[in-house]
């Protein structure tokens, strides 16, 4: 079972101790908080077994989505894999900021960037990858958590960026202390990248906040470089 299904298990679990304890107080029929558990329980399990849990995650990501700190996170932490895709010359193909354009693109997850990428998934398909595609997709992988430090000081997101980077890795040949290492260094690397090239991430984050299209987020970066020449 999906983890989005067994959140929301444990929110029906919650809901259904909570109106125990003040169904008395509150005059609320047992009847009622009984039938929201079944309905939320039932469709946990609808959603784990024929939606893959793309359902949980669009509910909780909504309720999340409320709260403008969560949305102020999320624009910060995709335009940080944006920007350091587009320096490093790795076209940005589309973004997505909610699991609800996420599944309306036919994407996985919460939202995110998405390149074209197949010529990495030639290399990794023959197991020939070159170091220099690598570590340009490794530092692009690690820049959303690179970018949510720099704002906040701290990440809540990026466990699927280390994921799958470490799954690649992995299946590459590396041991886990080599891609713990790989995923300090290329932070490291992306930070730096931000950091020289602050006013385009800053003039990108405002482009994706108004939902701009791929085209005008580049032409926003583009705009801001011509700015710093100046």
């Amino acid at each position: 079972m999906s983890q989005t299904a067994l959140n929301l298990i444990a929110i029906s679990i919650f809901f259904m101790t909570l109106s125990v304890l003040l169904g008395p107080l509150l005059n609320l029929s047992p009847t009622i908080p009984a039938l929201a558990t079944f309905t939320i329980l039932g469709i946990a399990t609808f959603d784990s077994f024929s939606l893959q849990g793309k359902g949980g995650t669009i509910f909780l990501d909504w309720i999340a989505g409320f709260s403008s700190e969560h949305r102020d996170r999320i624009v910060h932490h995709e335009a940080g894999h944006f920007l350091v895709a587009h320096l490093l010359d790795i076209p940005v193909t589309g973004y997505t900021l909610s699991a609800w354009e996420a599944w309306k693109q036919g994407q996985p997850g919460q939202g995110g960037v998405s390149f074209n990428d197949d010529q990495l998934a030639s290399q990794l398909a023959a197991g020939q990858i070159s170091a220099q595609m690598l570590d340009r997709y490794c530092t692009i992988w690690m820049a959303g958590i690179a970018a949510e430090t720099l704002v906040f000081n701290n990440t809540e997101g990026g466990a699927d960026d280390q994921g799958k980077l470490a799954g690649i890795l992995t299946n590459l040949g590396f041991s886990l202390s080599a891609c713990q290492q790989k995923q300090r260094f290329h932070a490291l690397q992306a930070k730096t990248l931000l950091q020289e090239n602050w006013s385009s991430y800053k003039a990108l984050v405002q482009a994706m906040q108004q939902r701009a299209s791929v085209t005008d987020c580049q032409s926003a970066i583009a705009s801001s470089e011509c700015q710093v020449v100046d």
